[in-house]
């Protein structure tokens, strides 16, 4: 009698933690702070900013603030000019001529406000022990570039992703020892 309660225990402990252990794999989140909760918000705020009117108290209240924005990139006429060296002048944008000519009063801001998330699916036992690997990721990515002649404007590009949803899944046959074999093999 006492062995099969004790069959029957271990039964349930083994039940139990297999279907509660994928809450203990690892997720993360990347957020780059920004008045923009998601990718509509961005775009359409970017859509708001004129060329040859908008000004950079102007591009603060549309929520691209260039001096507390978080991962902004500052460039001037030089990057702007190593980035578009293949086109041919004639065939830039007048916004992008018209920086280049400026040279000292052009000025170029990237902003690349983002927010993903990462989360471990899957087998817990093969996750923990390093056998197969999955991670999901979520989210979306917007990068502007926002470049000023003087006080204005002068040229707008965006890009991004509007939704993120990517899996990652990483196999290693040997498992635990699949680091160590792997070192082997770079060191030779």
């Amino acid at each position: 009698m006492r062995k099969f309660i004790l069959t029957q225990a271990v039964l349930f402990l083994l039940l139990l933690t297999q279907a509660g252990c994928t809450h203990l794999l690892p997720r993360g989140k990347s957020i780059t702070e920004s008045p923009f909760q998601n990718y509509s918000d961005a775009k359409t705020a970017f859509d708001q900013i004129e060329i040859g009117k908008t000004t950079v108290e102007d591009l603060q209240k549309l929520g691209f603030d260039v001096t507390s924005a978080p991962n902004l990139k500052l460039l001037n006429y030089l990057d702007i000019a190593a980035t578009v060296q293949a086109i041919p002048n004639k065939d830039l944008d007048p916004g992008l001529q018209a920086c280049l000519k400026a040279r000292a009063d052009c000025r170029a801001y990237l902003f690349e406000p983002k927010r993903t998330y990462t989360k471990r699916i899957g087998n817990f036992w093969l996750d923990i022990f390093n056998f197969k690997r999955k991670s999901q990721e979520t989210g979306w990515r917007f990068k502007a570039l926002i470049v000023f002649v003087n006080h204005h404007v002068a040229y707008k590009l965006s890009s991004g992703e509007p939704k993120i949803d990517q899996v990652n899944d990483q196999v290693n046959p040997l498992g635990p020892f699949q680091a160590p074999a792997d070192f082997v093999t770079r060191a030779l």
